[in-house]
């Protein structure tokens, strides 16, 4: 039995929304953080404030197979959800059925709008007044799944999609946590 308090974030690269989820830690602990980047500046993070890592590259590894060498670990260390925080890196279809309802991601846009990538210019470029930020449960299709919870941000007239990604990211890192905080619960 899986236990969701027991959680493994995902990171590519420096980790902040990882540092926020560690932080702001309240009904679940944070058991590893893993990457599919080794040299990822969050694995350091984590290993200074003792918590287990684990990373594999994963560029020219099968998705499925880098995946199932991913699960065991997972598995291995008695994790029950998975928060994906900056892993830039789109699970196979095997990895979501194992995992099924119990792998979330931030999105930096208001699900359904902006999936994919270049969220904040595509806002910008589409005149729109408000942006934001979702968390969503991973399915199959790309940003697509439930999503639980999300936080605006206003669009200014002035902003650059770099400014609006600052604050987006801001909000972020008050959203997922609260969000993680009341989803182990369930």
């Amino acid at each position: 039995m899986r236990d969701p308090k027991r959680v493994a974030i995902l990171v590519s690269g420096r980790g902040s929304n990882m540092r926020a989820l560690v932080e702001q830690a309240k009904n679940y602990e944070v058991v590893l953080v893993a990457s599919n980047k080794p040299q990822a500046a969050g694995l350091e993070w984590a290993k200074e404030r003792g918590i287990e890592t684990w990373s594999l590259e994963s560029n020219g590894v099968d998705r499925e197979t880098y995946d199932r060498r991913l699960s065991t670990t997972l598995e291995g260390r008695g994790v029950g959800t998975i928060a994906l925080a900056g892993f830039m890196r789109i699970v196979s279809p095997w990895f979501v059925e194992q995992w099924a309802g119990r792998i979330l991601n931030i999105h930096p846009s208001l699900l359904p709008k902006y999936r994919g990538l270049d969220t904040h210019a595509r806002a910008i470029a589409a005149g729109d007044t408000v942006s934001g930020c979702s968390v969503h449960v991973v399915t199959e299709e790309l940003d697509a799944g439930l999503v639980l919870g999300q936080a605006e941000v206003p669009i200014r007239s002035d902003d650059t999609p770099e400014t609006l990604e600052t604050r987006v990211l801001a909000a972020e890192h008050q959203l997922y946590p609260k969000i993680l905080n009341e989803f182990v619960l369930r």
